[in-house]
């Protein structure tokens, strides 16, 4: 993988130490093998990072099952199978640190056309908070990410399904934020052994304005959307 290849480049033009493997995160046996190169290239594990996310754009009417099926398989289930295997062994060395990746669209709701990517999100906000319950009693630290807008090569892989439709955002207050700049975010959230991460505090706002009234922060979205760009643009 081009990407992959040029992460590892960079790490070690830095002076640090990588190695790309590539797997496919929907296969339940390609995360031992990972597990197994990665122990026997460094000798130890101590951050997991389920980064993966592919997103599928359509009415609610017009994205087929199956479709739902795939995203859901890539974006949630490739966590859990990553916590099948990375989770005995971060246990049982009593150290180490998951980082999950979110999203604002897991956190509230802010467009319609994109519910495959947003369900999964969600999910991994909940199946964090219960892993930080039980983990970081056992020594094993949990961070949530949950990135509002990043200039990132997300969109490459979309699929689109349907009659084209407007783009919603999270609102005007969000600007583009750079990967490196999440990282050392990351790396912050990793030391400070922190739980939630948002990449924009601006998101706060929005969350209490849903849980102090949720039918009035529906009906918000509804009459008065953030387009990001019009149908067809």
């Amino acid at each position: 993988d081009p990407g992959a290849n040029e992460t590892v480049r960079l790490i070690c033009a830095a002076g640090g130490q990588a190695r790309a493997e590539h797997i496919d995160v929907g296969d339940d046996a390609t995360f031992p093998m990972l597990r197994d190169a990665t122990l026997t290239h460094f000798g130890a594990i101590d951050i997991v990072m389920n980064n993966v996310g592919v997103i599928t754009r359509g009415l609610p009417d017009h994205i087929p099952v199956e479709e739902w099926t795939r995203i859901l398989d890539i974006n949630l289930m490739s966590l859990v199978r990553s916590n099948a295997v990375f989770l005995p062994l971060l246990i049982g060395q009593g150290a180490g640190h998951i980082v999950n990746t979110a999203s604002f669209a897991g956190l509230f709701g802010y467009s319609f056309d994109r519910l495959p990517y947003a369900a999964a999100k969600a999910a991994i906000v909940q199946i964090s908070e219960g892993l930080a319950l039980y983990l970081r009693p056992l020594g094993v630290g949990v961070t949530c990410l949950c990135p509002g807008p990043v200039r990132t090569n997300v969109m490459s892989s979309l699929r689109e399904f349907g009659p084209k439709t407007d783009t919603r955002g999270p609102g005007p207050e969000f600007t583009l934020i750079e990967p490196d700049v999440v990282g050392e975010m990351v790396v912050d959230a990793i030391r400070a052994n922190r739980f939630m991460l948002v990449t924009d505090q601006q998101v706060v706002p929005h969350l209490v304005a849903r849980a102090t009234d949720w039918d009035a922060f529906v009906e918000r979205h509804i009459d008065r959307p953030f387009v990001v760009a019009k149908a067809g643009q």
